[in-house]
């Protein structure tokens, strides 16, 4: 049976989400399964809980495929660059909802729509843009919360925050560069990060993201509930940041 809007805010209003929640969200539509209208009827249900004072983030990323000596090397411009693909097609249809705004970090960029999206999305750091003044930092700050939509729980995005908080040594740093628009025309800009591709650390296991996060469901907190046949979760972002530190800390230091 599929799906219906009413049927999807029914369950996101078990799960837990409120009017006027900042939400970000992650999803697999896949494991939702058959929806009357698709990817668009979710994002529709989804605002109707949050409401007109809430907020729908969504972690976007980039994906220029490109080696160094290529001859056409790919321009990042926020207006048309897709979110990467194995985010799946509801961040993609989150970036091109009437009304989105995108933070300018082609690699750790954010999409928002609502009444703090112009907030979430300003001023994002080119250098560690998984830190302070990210976007991530926002959410924590905002009292904001993460829904995983039938997502893998290795995939929740702020615990990249959580990564750079972390009071650990031997942080794996990339340096790298993008080729970005600018009003002169396209330039390269120098990023600098923690490496968001494998754990920040050697001492961390590679599923490590989702560990943190059945560790935190075991100790009774977060959400769990079904999105139509996806099964999802929520948590409270300025719950989960700090346990997700010490996790961290204890891994690498053996506190």
């Amino acid at each position: 049976m599929s799906a219906t809007r009413s049927s999807l805010r029914r369950d996101l209003d078990r799960l837990g989400v409120r009017p006027g929640d900042l939400l970000m969200v992650h999803g697999s539509m896949r494991k939702v399964g058959p929806v009357v209208g698709g990817v668009n009827t979710l994002v529709e249900a989804l605002f109707d809980v949050v409401g007109v004072e809430g907020t729908l983030a969504a972690y976007l990323d980039f994906e220029p495929f490109y080696e160094d000596d290529d001859e056409e090397i790919p321009v990042f411009d926020k207006r048309i660059a897709q979110a990467a693909r194995d985010h799946g097609i509801l961040h993609e249809t989150l970036r091109r909802w009437p009304g989105a705004l995108r933070s300018d970090h082609p690699d750790a960029g954010v999409g928002a729509i609502g009444r703090l999206a112009e907030w979430l999305t300003r001023d994002h750091p080119f250098h560690y843009g998984y830190g302070p003044g990210s976007p991530l930092e926002k959410i924590v700050e905002a009292n904001g919360r993460v829904a995983m939509i039938g997502a893998p729980l290795d995939t929740i995005t702020l615990l990249h925050y959580a990564e750079h908080l972390a009071a650990i040594p031997d942080k794996r740093v990339v340096r790298y560069r993008r080729l970005m628009a600018g009003a002169e025309g396209p330039g390269w800009v120098d990023f600098e990060e923690f490496d968001t591709g494998d754990p920040v650390h050697d001492a961390l296991p590679g599923n490590c993201f989702e560990r943190i996060a059945m560790d935190f469901l075991a100790e009774g907190k977060g959400r769990q509930g079904m999105i139509g046949g996806a099964e999802s979760y929520l948590f409270e972002a300025r719950e989960l940041v700090p346990f997700a530190v010490r996790w961290i800390e204890r891994a690498c230091l053996g506190q």
